[in-house]
């Protein structure tokens, strides 16, 4: 019985390709949101509303908040993504809070208008509006719950 005596090295035989692993999408918009989102966009005049601005800012009682707007188009480095017809674009800034979050729109007697699912978030306000990742510190300028947040402090 031979022993291979080439032990602290290892070796390919074979060409082994380098495979890139899909990045996750910074957000996705639900089918449901993305009616929601065309239905208000075509009341806007023409030309102000291209796309679906998706970013966070500092603010809100936990240290940041969503900003949802339109768009006459994609900035320089903006991530750039299309669902059922709607055209999001997401800052370079705010992609990294927002990475693999679902904005959907809902009608309900509980909960109505557009509201985010993201995965990033450590504590929420109960405003719904205002979060905190983790590691986190509050965003400069962040204030205490005001404008109709019904959370407690």
């Amino acid at each position: 019985m031979s022993r291979s005596r080439n032990r602290g090295t290892l070796g390919y035989t074979q060409i082994v390709a380098t495979v890139e692993q899909s990045e996750t999408t910074v957000v996705t918009l639900t089918a449901k949101a993305a009616v929601k989102v065309s239905a208000l966009m075509a009341e806007e005049p023409a030309g102000e509303a291209e796309v679906l601005r998706v970013a966070i800012q500092g603010g809100g009682c936990s240290g940041f908040e969503y900003a949802l707007g339109f768009d006459r188009g994609a900035q320089q480095g903006d991530h750039e993504l299309e669902f059922h017809g709607v055209k999001v674009v997401v800052d370079p800034f705010s992609a990294p809070y927002l990475q693999g979050s679902t904005i959907d729109f809902l009608e309900g007697l509980a909960e109505s208008g557009f509201k985010i699912d993201n995965p990033n978030v450590s504590s929420a306000c109960g405003c719904g509006h205002s979060f905190q990742v983790e590691d986190g510190e509050p965003a400069d300028g962040a204030a205490g719950c005001g404008s109709g947040c019904g959370h407690a402090h």
